[in-house]
């Protein structure tokens, strides 16, 4: 069997051999998925013992995604504008990154949860890995204008500049700020900070909240729970990140073994088993 797995610290907690497992099921595909626990000095170590037992690729999440990008020999587009990955191939030509996030979210919000971005007034919080690795293709959505805040403004002043000229090529509006002071409210809130993996209160005020906004936890579970409750509180929409776990997972089994498996089927699964 062809192996993958992924790779992070803590590692225990990931639904990914489940997902992937089910994927390769419905796709007749053959291969063995598993998780493997890396000391926080020791990616590079742990990623060369897996090449070498004949790992085909592997899924990298906290804390590693930007020492897995300066490892690889080859990185994508949205990878290099991330600066950031969560999917290595392993292949004759060398170790080749990705980073599916972004299109795992967007994604879901698109076609799961039903709601079109175009044209739309997005607030994206945080400007660290997270964020880095989702803006890309919410810009490729094409919504009106994405107010990126964080606590550190200069992090997201440079998240901003970083992402400018793909902006102006899909005709949106890229804006940054600190966490207080919104004069104004949003169709869609993006939480990509650490607020809630930290038990933390959400980050910004209810104010930037239209009615009935959309209001996305990049965490679930549990993690989340406390920021989809502060979200219905004040008339939005909650939504936790399982969506987005299943169509990033999915879009990393399409680079591995060019078939597309069935997303939704398996996110409906997920979520049955975790109620």
């Amino acid at each position: 069997m062809d192996l993958y797995c992924v790779m992070g610290n803590p590692v225990e907690h990931s639904k990914s051999p489940w997902i992937h497992t089910r994927f390769a099921e419905l796709t007749g595909q053959s291969l063995h998925y598993s998780k493997r626990l890396i000391a926080l000095d020791g990616f590079a170590t742990g990623l060369i013992d897996f090449m070498r037992e004949g790992g085909r690729g592997c899924n990298i999440t906290v804390p590693f995604k930007f020492e897995a990008a300066a490892l690889a020999t080859q990185t994508s587009a949205r990878a290099q504008l991330a600066r950031a990955c969560n999917v290595l191939s392993f292949e004759k030509q060398g170790i080749l990154a990705d980073n599916t996030d972004g299109i795992g979210l967007v994604q879901d919000i698109q076609h799961n949860a039903g709601l079109d971005l175009s044209g739309r007034h997005l607030l994206l919080i945080g400007a660290g890995g997270a964020a880095a690795g989702v803006l890309g293709p919410l810009i490729q959505a094409r919504p009106a204008s994405i107010t990126v805040a964080n606590r550190t403004v200069a992090k997201a002043l440079d998240l901003v500049a970083r992402h400018q000229p793909l902006a102006h090529l899909n005709g949106t509006a890229l804006h940054a700020q600190d966490l207080q002071g919104f004069d104004r409210s949003f169709d869609v809130l993006i939480n990509a900070s650490a607020s809630s993996l930290s038990g933390a209160e959400v980050p910004v005020s209810a104010r930037t909240l239209k009615p009935g906004a959309l209001a996305y936890d990049m965490m679930y579970g549990p993690a989340a729970q406390g920021f989809m409750t502060w979200a219905q509180e004040h008339g939005a929409v909650g939504r936790d990140g399982l969506g987005m776990l299943v169509e990033q997972a999915a879009e990393a089994f399409l680079i591995w073994r060019g078939v597309r498996p069935p997303s939704q089927q398996v996110l409906a699964e997920l979520r049955t088993s975790i109620n």
